[in-house]
């Protein structure tokens, strides 16, 4: 992302509206790799090709904001490999973390990791050290630290419906495990600044809050992801949850939330009654069966009936509901800016 990139996106979270809508995507190994003609285990391995792959991107759509910009990742693994998860690669889909434990009360013995030595934490940063100089060659530059959320680590730690089914019945120790993977990440989330003084944002993704009830995220959600979006001075806090999200809507503010991406089944509408006027929303075609599957008609045909059913162009990035997934074709990409410069200048 460009400093001027940065500075609209800023800008446009705190209220002010920009000259021309800003159209953005969350964008990573899900949809970089098939776009970019490669195998997704290309991708992950070789700096180059992800540096290269990142960089056509960039290029191909000049005036579309990439968030978080040149995201050095490896799928869902990043996080529970430092927890000593094993690793199952695969060359065209998503790599998978095993479980690391099997039943709640293990979690008290779970120790806290060092993102400075453990797992693929080390490689996340050298990919970033070894590419810096050709990244602000480019005129880009590091803003967001990056994290997977508590309560979706917590999911790969021991599966999603064991997970669900201990905040139940061994609230106790379920807090000892978010407590556990919280502390982890706001370590996390500061080596990476501590590393890259030009961050100056956090991105946390978390879908598995989009899976609890509301007494539940007031307890188990909240509070720790509260605790992660102030890791340090961040000035734009950036939540990703595509899965159900009328639930933990209401309680962004209070876990420091300035900027939510959310799933394409409410209606931006929906989401911005109940997350107040100071919220940015990014957002809401949908992904998969519209963005990817639709043509290019259609991309255009649904963009225009959302950006004229919200009606609203204020703290909006334009987007869809979730990141970009896989088979989003560049016609489709181009398409949806079009028509997002077309009709949102218009209300």
């Amino acid at each position: 992302m460009t400093n001027e990139q940065w500075q609209l996106l800023l800008d446009t979270v705190n209220g002010k509206l920009p000259q021309k809508p800003l159209t953005g995507f969350i964008i990573d190994s899900p949809w970089i790799p098939g776009w970019a003609g490669i195998s997704t285990l290309q991708f992950y391995s070789s700096e180059q090709i992800w540096f290269e792959a990142n960089k056509k991107a960039i290029e191909t759509f000049p005036e579309i904001l990439f968030l978080p910009g040149f995201w050095s990742e490896f799928g869902m693994c990043t996080e529970p490999s430092a927890f000593g998860a094993k690793l199952v690669w695969n060359e065209y889909n998503l790599p998978h973390a095993s479980k690391v434990i099997n039943e709640i009360s293990e979690a008290a013995e779970l120790k806290v990791p060092n993102p400075k030595t453990d797992g693929l934490l080390p490689f996340i940063i050298q990919r970033l050290v070894n590419y810096q100089t050709p990244i602000r060659e480019m005129g880009h530059d590091i803003k967001f630290a990056v994290a997977r959320g508590p309560l979706n680590i917590s999911s790969f730690m021991m599966g999603t419906t064991e997970f669900m089914m201990a905040l139940m019945m061994d609230p106790g120790n379920s807090h000892k495990l978010l407590e556990t993977i919280t502390q982890f990440s706001i370590d996390w989330v500061q080596h990476q600044k501590e590393m890259f003084p030009s961050i100056e944002g956090i991105l946390l993704l978390d879908d598995i809050v989009g899976f609890i009830g509301d007494d539940e995220c007031k307890e188990f959600a909240v509070p720790y992801i509260q605790r992660i979006f102030n890791s340090f001075d961040s000035k734009l806090n950036f939540f990703h949850n595509d899965a159900q999200g009328l639930i933990s809507t209401p309680y962004l503010k209070d876990m420091g939330v300035n900027l939510f991406n959310f799933s394409f089944e409410h209606s931006m509408k929906e989401i911005r009654e109940l997350a107040g006027p100071e919220v940015a929303l990014i957002g809401n075609l949908p992904p998969r069966d519209v963005l990817a599957a639709g043509t290019p008609e259609q991309v255009r045909e649904e963009t225009r009936k959302m950006v004229l059913d919200f009606g609203d162009p204020k703290r909006v990035i334009w987007s869809c509901g979730g990141g970009m997934p896989q088979d989003v074709s560049t016609k489709n990409i181009k398409a949806f800016k079009e028509t997002i410069d077309d009709v949102v200048p218009k209300l």
